[in-house]
């Protein structure tokens, strides 16, 4: 053979490694192929029929269709002017799915996770919607099709439960048990992630959030890393610590912890009169307790063995909530009280009084239809107060008008729960409907004064996201919280649709600042 004496030769060694990473490129490639395909077969020929909340055509309809990335772009107020209590990041999170699953169940709760953040400084608005770089959703875009198990959709049926659990088997056995690992972490609770928005107003996602644990600089004894959390953790904006917790499969199926000043996660508190995984979606936190709902929702993978999803409702279930000290080191204090039909999806407060423990929340009563349609849950306000020394527990539901057509959220209400009797009532001291064909999303509370503890607790404004069919634009808007029609103080038009999603928060200039 014939080497030409201007070219350097390939050292053996090196050559050697190439071939070798190619080779294992196309076996890897190759298996990709084979289980799509028999993902592509279940789908085609096992799966049931696929019903409204995991058939994608009706999930990834109209208002709720998925949009693609945009950067920060520059925006309009149309109605009114932004009050400078504003200046500051609105950003609301939901699903969106990166890629359109054609024949392949999927349910809402499934999907991605991208943000919609507003972002204003002295005058200036900017728009954009970025992805959050999970873990799961980089391993998809590179992989170019999804496969993570969706534990609401994957398991439609035994012949499909099945065919599906042989799949993740050989993708264990293959070469892909990182992707699985990603694909099962994504179907309970991940980590967190750390973002950073830019001076520009756009989101830059820096990587899980390991609390800096593999830094032996910074590391402590007491430092412990996460391995799954809520969704739902509560900040104490005067202690500066935050309070979380996370559920599994397997003993412990709960366990309770706090992060410090510091953004150090302590060590956690296991639950053991806990029998079985339930899916607490949210809990409250007072001064002096920790309040956690057991539902009827839980998770229970023998499930699928019959053709179920793993997560379900289990009627027979006596709904309850658990009582513990805030700062408890064990779950020896920790006592319960049986709350028949109580399935809260959200704490929307929660404080103490003289001997009691007040909670206001939503309640599912309808609770299987909340992972069929959510909207269809009837879910309805309740007060509930909890005696300390006799350990009752007296429950008062709210009456409001209705604020969702079962396919969209058409209005916000606003409540005053010192205006209902002992048997409940209605309490609607403000409401304003959005418009026909109009769709909004969960609103946001900003106070005018965040730093005037004497203000009246309405005294600010509420902002959200709303989609207009009609005209196809989305807004966002900024309500007056204190006015009895909430009205509308400013209007922004945002350059794209935002589709439905979960919840949102502001954070302040000077927080954005600090960060």
């Amino acid at each position: 053979m014939l080497i030409n004496p201007t070219t350097n030769p390939i050292p053996p060694s090196t050559s050697s490694k190439h071939v070798t990473k190619r080779n294992n490129m196309r076996h890897e490639s190759l298996l990709a192929n084979i289980f799509n395909k028999f993902d592509n077969l279940i789908c085609s020929f096992l799966d049931k029929p696929l019903r409204p909340s995991i058939d994608p055509k009706h999930v990834l309809s109209g208002h709720c269709a998925p949009v693609d990335e945009l950067p920060p772009t520059i925006c309009d107020v149309v109605e009114g002017s932004l009050p400078s209590s504003l200046d500051g990041a609105y950003i609301r999170n939901g699903p969106n799915p990166q890629f359109v699953p054609k024949g392949r169940p999927l349910h809402f709760f499934e999907g991605d996770g991208m943000l919609h953040m507003i972002k204003i400084s002295r005058g200036k608005v900017t728009y954009c919607s970025r992805y959050v770089k999970t873990h799961k959703h980089m391993s998809e875009r590179e992989a170019g099709y999804p496969f993570a198990i969706g534990v609401f959709s994957s398991f439609n049926g035994l012949p499909a439960a099945m065919a599906r659990l042989l799949l993740i088997g050989a993708r264990i056995l293959s070469v892909w048990p990182c992707l699985v690992a990603v694909s099962l972490r994504s179907a309970m609770t991940d980590i967190p992630y750390q973002l950073k928005v830019t001076r520009n107003g756009d989101i830059i996602t820096l990587g899980r959030n390991h609390l800096h644990t593999n830094n032996n600089n910074n590391k402590n004894k007491d430092d412990q890393p996460f391995l799954r959390m809520t969704a739902h953790p509560k900040v104490d904006h005067l202690t500066g610590e935050a309070f979380a917790y996370e559920y599994d499969i397997i003993r412990p199926f709960l366990t309770y912890f706090r992060i410090n000043s510091n953004g150090r996660k302590q060590k956690g508190v296991p639950i053991s009169d806990v029998d079985g995984c339930t899916v607490m979606h949210d809990f409250c936190v007072t001064e002096n307790y920790a309040i956690f709902p057991d539902g009827q929702i839980m998770v229970k993978p023998v499930w699928v063995l019959s053709g179920k999803p793993p997560v379900g409702v289990d009627f027979s279930k006596v709904p309850r909530l658990g009582i513990i000290p805030r700062y408890a080191e064990d779950d020896r204090e920790m006592w319960w009280v049986d709350v028949p039909g109580l399935n809260m999806m959200h704490c929307i407060n929660g404080w103490e009084e003289e001997g009691e423990i007040v909670l206001v929340g939503s309640n599912g009563l309808v609770v299987d239809q909340f992972l069929e349609n959510f909207r269809y849950a009837e879910l309805r306000l309740e007060k509930i107060t909890i005696n300390l020394d006799k350990r009752t527990v007296h429950r008062q539901m709210y009456v409001y008008a209705a604020v969702t057509n079962h396919t969209s959220w058409v209005g916000v209400v606003k409540l005053d729960l010192e205006l209902a009797n002992v048997d409940g009532g209605d309490c609607t001291v403000a409401s304003r409907l959005y418009g026909p064909g109009c769709n909004g999303g969960e609103p946001f509370f900003v106070p005018r004064e965040p730093n005037n503890r004497e203000a009246d607790e309405d005294d600010g404004y509420l902002v959200t996201y709303v989609y207009d069919e009609n005209t196809q634009i989305s807004k966002f808007l900024v309500m007056d919280a204190k006015s009895p029609a909430l009205d509308i103080i400013a209007a922004v038009k945002l350059p794209q649709r935002v589709p439905d999603g979960f919840h949102g928060l502001f954070v302040s200039e000077s927080d954005l600042t600090k960060l």
